[in-house]
């Protein structure tokens, strides 16, 4: 045994089975695959998917609202904002009530590529659901909320 494995097994730690490592690394998995589809389709980033995503299930919104709802800095929601526009998958409008706010949403244009993304993201989810039985997804489901406070 390699002096690395004797210190492992004296912690009694092993990183493969550290929750956070395990959620990270399939987190990462997951997201990757789906992210071979925005990104070929629509050369879209994460960031700018998860806008997409936002404003096309929830309407208009601020960007420090789609900060909020999706735990992401406000400097990358910024670039991201930007990016749709240029692709004009979004619009900027000054909010009436408070004219320092912009609010965002999505162009014809976006609307539509958010309803092919819904799509294929609701398509990806049923066979990333295949791996686990109807139980088991309807756990894991739970687990994940919870951990996620939703």
């Amino acid at each position: 045994m390699n002096k690395m494995s004797e210190n492992s097994d004296d912690l009694g730690f092993d990183l493969v089975d550290f929750m956070p490592y395990l959620l990270n690394q399939a987190a990462e998995a997951t997201s990757i695959e789906f992210q071979h589809f925005y990104k070929a389709r629509y050369g879209m980033l994460r960031t700018e998917w998860r806008i997409v995503f936002h404003l096309g299930r929830y309407g208009a919104m601020t960007a420090k609202e789609i900060c909020n709802r999706t735990n992401m800095h406000k400097t990358k929601i910024s670039r991201g904002v930007g990016a749709l526009e240029s692709k004009r998958y979004l619009k900027r409008e000054i909010d009436t009530s408070d004219r320092r706010l912009e609010k965002l949403s999505l162009t014809p244009q976006g609307a539509r590529v958010f309803g092919e993304l819904n799509k294929a993201a609701q398509d990806f989810n049923a066979d990333f659901a295949r791996l686990f039985s109807a139980e088991e997804g309807l756990i894991l489901r739970r687990c994940l909320k919870r951990i996620a406070g939703l």
